[in-house]
């Protein structure tokens, strides 16, 4: 399913899709709201940093608690319902897509999200830095033609602290074995809806059966196939959220499933309710 990269009426750079909102400003008109819905299948990148008080963002359905000092993340995909209250007394939010990824001149490794935990704590000193950084960008941003290789340059800066804190309490396994999950993870995603065999990703990926199954197994806790499985039931539910009319046989086929009795099947065993039962929750 394509969706739309970061809409152009929101950036705040000419050259740039990236926007930053704090208590003062960067907030869109509620007419402009509206329009997106109380919740939002992201086409980009999306991060709250709480520099003082609290906040909460629902993301897939799951409410994440954000205080001082700490860092939520969602991806692309993912679906963020809006706030229904209010935010900390200091906080940034800062969203941009793959083609402020593209003009960086590293990657990072935490954007694939391989430790499953999209909440990121910082020391005092580190949360410093990183609302100096925010703060920075808030002030270049303010005006639409500043130059867009400054703003990279300070984006590059944020994210690298950012994948330090993610990995930081991450001491083993070995970063081979943190390698291949990543590229692991990465195949899974760009070829989701196919339902690749685990001998295809082992190939792809240098590997053994056996030997892709551990660092799987040691990383996520689920084998490869459970891992797989996991994912393609996440994603259901991000779908029936969005377009709640889907049909489950409409469904199923979008998600590589030849069976909509086994998928539907799947999706109670993996989620502990219905697809029906998933739907009317959703109603309320």
């Amino acid at each position: 399913m394509a969706i739309k990269t970061f809409p152009e009426n929101l950036s705040q750079n000419k050259g740039l899709p990236i926007r930053i909102v704090t208590p003062e400003f960067g907030h869109i008109s509620a007419e402009s709201a509206a329009q997106y819905g109380s919740a939002q299948r992201l086409p980009y990148y999306f991060f709250l940093f709480v520099w003082q008080g609290s906040s909460s963002e629902v993301i897939d359905g799951e409410t994440m608690e954000v205080g001082e000092n700490e860092l939520l993340f969602a991806l692309p995909h993912q679906v963020r319902q809006l706030a229904s209250g209010g935010h900390g007394a200091d906080y940034y939010k800062l969203g941009f897509d793959n083609e402020c990824l593209a003009r960086l001149p590293k990657k990072f490794p935490f954007l694939l999200n391989p430790l499953n935990r999209q909440k990121i704590s910082f020391t005092p000193d580190a949360a410093r830095r990183l609302s100096n950084t925010f703060k920075i960008l808030n002030e270049l941003l303010r005006t639409a033609d500043n130059d867009p290789e400054l703003i990279l340059a300070y984006l590059n800066s944020l994210l690298t602290e950012i994948n330090a804190a993610y990995f930081v309490l991450h001491k083993k396994p070995a970063p081979e074995g943190l390698d291949k999950f990543l590229g692991f993870r990465l195949f899974v995603e760009d070829n989701l809806t196919e339902q690749p065999a685990i001998t295809e990703i082992a190939e792809k990926l240098a590997l053994s059966t056996d030997g892709l199954y551990r660092i799987v197994k040691q990383h996520s806790g689920v084998s490869p196939k459970e891992f797989i499985i996991e994912r393609l039931i996440m994603e259901a539910r991000r779908r029936m959220y969005h377009e709640p009319n889907t049909s489950v046989k409409e469904l199923a086929f979008e998600l590589g499933f030849n069976d909509p009795g086994y998928f539907s099947r799947l999706f109670k065993k993996v989620t502990g309710k219905t697809i029906a039962g998933f739907y009317q929750d959703l109603s309320l």
